[in-house]
């Protein structure tokens, strides 16, 4: 039984991780960008980001539904649904025209982030609960895929764009083709999805001295009832300004450098480093701790977002590399600093509102991004104000996660 047990706990990882691959093809968006801009806003960057924005708040949505939808049906269920829902929008996007550019708000934005919202948490949170002794770990894994999907893509996703007629045509049907890859791998991934028994493997939690653990299993109310819950959110909010920041105009940035031959470089090292980052960050977490970890990675983002307007020629793309590093860590974080707060059973819900923070750093991040490239669309330095504001987003984390080390300490008296 045991080692039946053991092979499903690994069907499921497997299964989270293809989810992963694909829906990584968010992190991607600058890729998208400047054809969308042009061909459907008019040259606006910032409806163009609108987008990305509508993508990552339905992503927050969605994992608050789909997470408090678990706890009354099967992962499997709510994940195929989550599926069908962000294939549908993806393949709805393909028929937008400039005169209806809100069609893409509403299908690729809006549908396709709650549908990814429903697969992402609860992906999470099943793998989790096989591995309750190695959470960072294994959500390091899993969220890796998440980042590895848009090295995997953003190739492919310029051939397409490129083979249905280049930069500002190609784009909607390349929509298209991603609409049936969702579909198809959400729909067979979610077959393998189940949940572990009650208390399954959580006589190792107790060896793993380094990461708190909670014996109580705060339910959505409970946990909204606690101050930790809003610290940990708003902290979120902050964190993730500077990294969505740099995923969403990495490209427009490396063009306006004079460095469009290779500009598809930047997405890539964010692409790969942001993979990368989730996996050792949410490793090294199981040893330090989710709180030190994430401090460490909030000074890092901090202090790199100040270095994107001073590095010149082809050091931008080690920017680009250590920043999605940096950020990849941050969010394979914040999933295992929930589960140590409040438990387990209702991880999926739970962190479904957390989440909420990620959706609203993403519209601060894209709109305040847009903004500025508007106006540095001649002169690229102009942009620096908006990574000042990342820089002073991250230094606010770091206090709030003080904040919330203290209050933790307190209550554990």
């Amino acid at each position: 039984m045991f080692i039946l047990q053991k092979k499903q706990g690994l069907y499921a990882v497997m299964g989270a991780v293809a989810i992963q691959l694909v829906i990584g093809i968010v992190y991607i968006w600058s890729v998208f960008q400047t054809g969308i801009a042009n061909s459907i806003f008019g040259g606006d960057n910032a409806a163009a980001a609108l987008v990305f924005s509508l993508v990552l708040a339905g992503l927050a949505v969605g994992s608050l539904v789909g997470g408090r939808l678990t706890v009354k049906y099967t992962t499997r269920r709510v994940v195929f649904i989550g599926g069908i829902i962000l294939g549908v929008g993806s393949v709805i996007a393909s028929f937008t025209r400039p005169e209806f550019g809100w069609l893409l708000w509403v299908s690729y934005g809006g549908m396709g982030g709650f549908g990814m919202g429903f697969t992402y948490t609860t992906t999470i949170a099943c793998a989790q609960k096989w591995y309750p002794h190695k959470k960072g770990l294994v959500t390091g894994i899993i969220v890796a895929a998440l980042g590895f999907g848009g090295v995997i893509f953003t190739p492919i996703i310029e051939w397409l764009i490129t083979l249905f007629g280049g930069e500002g045509v190609g784009e909607l049907n390349t929509f298209l083709v991603l609409g049936i890859v969702f579909l198809v791998v959400c729909s067979v991934s979610s077959i393998f999805l189940i949940n572990p028994p009650e208390g399954y493997m959580m006589d190792k939690v107790a060896k793993n001295p380094a990461s708190p653990t909670t014996v109580r299993h705060y339910a959505p109310s409970e946990m909204l009832k606690t101050p930790q819950c809003y610290i940990v959110t708003f902290a979120f909010v902050l964190a993730v300004v500077g990294g969505l920041m740099m995923i969403s105009f990495a490209r427009p940035i490396a063009v306006a450098r004079g460095l469009e031959a290779t500009a598809t470089i930047g997405v890539l090292a964010i692409a790969l480093f942001n993979s990368m980052g989730r996996l050792f960050w949410g490793n090294m977490s199981d040893k330090l701790g989710r709180i030190p970890t994430l401090t460490i990675l909030l000074v890092a983002s901090g202090t790199l977002s100040m270095l994107v307007m001073v590095v010149q020629g082809y050091f931008i793309y080690v920017i680009f590399a250590l920043i999605g590093f940096s950020f990849g860590g941050i969010l394979s974080n914040f999933p295992s600093l929930t589960s140590d707060l409040f438990g387990s059973k209702y991880m999926g819900a739970n962190y479904g509102f957390v989440l909420l923070g990620f959706g609203a750093g993403g519209i601060i991040a894209t709109q305040v991004g847009g903004y500025f490239a508007n106006i540095a669309r001649d002169d690229i330095s102009l942009m620096f104000p908006a990574f000042i504001i990342a820089a002073v987003c991250a230094a606010s984390a770091i206090v709030l996660m003080f904040v919330l080390k203290g209050i933790t300490r307190k209550s554990a008296k």
